[in-house]
């Protein structure tokens, strides 16, 4: 089978040299008439992967519950705005806004939300799920255009789909890992001449061995940044979830998934869908240098638990016949359970604010 993106990455590199793996991650996800997400139907099982909000409505609405909490320890502003960044089918949001409706009215009545999406076709899905929200819900191309006000903000799985660098040591010393052409001409990792400043690694390069891996993400760092700034100028909380390392540490997370099983990174640009896992150390070294609060970085299991995971997974399961209630029970334990490899352990959440507020769930901090 061709892969008109393999043939456009190939030709490139023939032509200009190796590429480095930010360009190849950015050619990957967002090429005009080839990338990934231009091409492909990302979620569910028809899809390459199944993302918290799809396994479970519980996923949201605590976010939603989160939401509420948060809104109401700002002290109740009026005329909120409530975003998410890419919002995928809209399921996420959905959920929340169900839970707001319910739980804090004035702030569903008065509220206005706002999607960041640069997908027409996901687009129409999101309008599709957000039917009932009609008149309230509005797209936008990028994040600076969100309006200027208080905001509560959800990020689920943006930070993964975001560029990232690698360094890999050499005899050298480190330096950037860049992807060119075997002899037969087939897509290869390779080194090049970049190196890196020696303060950014977690340890000396000398006691680390050759061949190991280091990621920076300045393209992480900078929608961090931005973020923090749009807290400072309005006020709000914006809570982000992802999958990723407590501690900045050295190996190589870059991976594909394509039809929910693991590719080579390398073996199908633009139909597979590619990531890393993210620093979530550096995004909070981040959040602080910008002057805004770090009210909480948790486990994903210990956050939702926190928030009345259970105690909601009960309710729903009240009176329903023994096969409903199993298949909540299933779906909790995806969404929160312990150990290796599982979603409770391995995504994390990081709630920063602005101004200084005390939130509940956030208390209880992964070690």
């Amino acid at each position: 089978m061709t892969n008109p993106l393999a043939d456009k990455i190939e030709a490139l590199i023939r032509t200009n040299g190796p590429i480095s793996v930010t360009d190849y991650f950015s050619l990957c996800l967002a090429d005009p008439q080839h990338g990934y997400y231009r091409v492909r139907e990302p979620f569910g099982r028809a899809g390459d992967f199944t993302t918290a909000p799809e396994i479970s409505q519980l996923f949201g609405e605590m976010i939603g519950i989160f939401l509420v909490h948060a809104w109401q320890q700002h002290g109740t502003p009026g005329d909120a705005i409530i975003a998410e960044i890419g919002p995928g089918r809209g399921t996420m949001m959905s959920d929340m806004l169900r839970v707001i409706r319910r739980l804090a009215p004035a702030l569903y009545r008065t509220a206005t939300v706002h999607l960041v999406e640069t997908s027409d076709r996901l687009r129409r899905l999101q309008a599709e799920t957000l039917a009932e929200h009609e008149g309230k819900v509005r797209w936008h191309e990028s994040f600076d255009s969100l309006p200027s006000g208080f905001l509560l903000l959800a990020a689920n799985e943006l930070f993964d789909a975001i560029p990232i660098r690698q360094f890999v040591r050499t005899a050298q010393g480190f330096r950037e890992r860049m992807v060119g052409l075997d002899a037969e001409g087939r897509l290869t990792f390779a080194a090049g001449i970049a190196g890196i400043d020696p303060a950014l690694l977690p340890s000396p390069a000398p006691a680390v061995a050759e061949g190991t891996i280091f990621e920076i993400s300045p393209a992480r760092d900078a929608v961090m940044a931005a973020l923090c700034e749009r807290l400072r100028a309005g006020g709000g909380t914006a809570i982000i979830i992802d999958y990723g390392h407590l501690a900045t540490g050295y190996g190589d997370t870059l991976q594909a998934v394509r039809n929910h099983e693991y590719d080579p990174p390398l073996a199908n640009p633009g139909l597979a869908d590619l990531t890393s896992h993210v620093d979530f150390e550096q995004l909070a070294s981040r959040a602080k240098a910008e002057g805004v609060q770090i009210n909480g970085l948790a486990r994903q299991g210990d956050f939702l638990v926190g928030l009345g995971l259970l105690e909601r997974a009960s309710t729903l399961g009240r009176d329903k016949d023994e096969t409903t209630q199993e298949s909540i029970r299933d779906d909790v334990e995806r969404l929160a359970g312990s150990g290796a490899g599982k979603m409770g352990e391995l995504f994390k959440v990081l709630v920063v604010s602005s101004p200084e507020v005390a939130l509940a769930p956030c208390r209880k901090k992964a070690p």
